[in-house]
């Protein structure tokens, strides 16, 4: 990253200022620039743009292993623990999904309304008489 810094900044200032400034040593900035990309990191960078593609396509819900589970499935090769490196460095987290909360005292309606026939006597002499339940928060197709 340093000496990426110093080859965007070159033409703004004296690239040795820089590298003494940086702690870099200027046959090390200039030998950085003459070597060719390495395979790894030719490699995250094809990584970097299949990640964000599939993230995204999956309405960025999918984390690090599902990630790494689809692009094997496309016949990628990476493991799994440099998928989730990738995706820590450059932000790419998985949305968490929201809490299901129950919403049972909607009692602003039009519907009809069975009629209470226990009136509150929850006793009763024999078992199988009488059936309590509240399913109101179960989500329906009338809303």
């Amino acid at each position: 990253m340093t000496v990426a810094f110093i080859e965007q900044h070159a033409r703004t200032w004296p690239v040795r200022l820089m590298c003494r400034v940086l702690g870099v040593s200027p046959s090390g900035y200039y030998g950085w620039r003459s070597r060719s990309e390495s395979a790894r990191s030719a490699s995250n960078r094809q990584l970097l743009k299949d990640v964000p593609r599939i993230h995204t396509r999956h309405q960025r819900r999918y984390g690090s292993p599902r990630v790494h589970a689809a692009l094997r499935a496309e016949g990628r090769t990476a493991s799994r623990g440099r998928v989730e490196r990738l995706m820590r460095r450059h932000g790419i987290r998985a949305l968490a999904g929201r809490r299901f909360r129950p919403c049972t005292t909607d009692s602003r309606h039009d519907l009809p309304i069975a009629s209470n026939l226990l009136k509150q006597q929850f006793s009763v002499e024999l078992p199988n008489q009488v059936w309590l339940a509240d399913i109101t928060y179960l989500p329906t197709a009338e809303g």
